[in-house]
């Protein structure tokens, strides 16, 4: 009995959605920044306007960053015992869609709506 209680114990310390959101949100930052780079320059290359580095930076510490900081308070709220309670598996792979969808799609989104507006102009 005391063996099984145990087993558990040690599996809840093992699952720390607290600690893998946390990871996610920071490679996804990074897989943000890094295609924001890459998307940013190429768009630079064509010719259409300097300002768009500057945008990005704007937008990436004004609205990205707390954003990312948004979602991870919501899993620091839970207590050390809610940090490892598998029911919580539906709402991470949620937050981590979330996180990963908008890493991948908002640099394109964001340089392709900075585009536009520059066409517009």
């Amino acid at each position: 009995m005391n063996k099984a209680l145990n087993g558990e114990a040690v599996q809840r310390r093992q699952l720390n959605w607290r600690k893998r959101i946390s990871d996610h949100v920071a490679y996804g930052l990074l897989v943000y920044t890094g295609l924001h780079i890459f998307v940013t320059m190429g768009a630079l290359k064509t010719g259409q306007g300097s300002i768009l580095p500057y945008f990005s930076l704007v937008v990436l510490v004004g609205a990205i960053i707390p954003a990312c900081r948004w979602l991870e308070k919501q899993w620091e709220v839970l207590g050390d015992e809610g940090a490892g309670d598998p029911a919580h598996a539906p709402r991470f792979r949620k937050h981590v869609a979330l996180v990963w969808i908008a890493a991948i799609g908002l640099p394109f989104l964001l340089t392709g709506l900075f585009k536009a507006i520059v066409a517009i102009a």
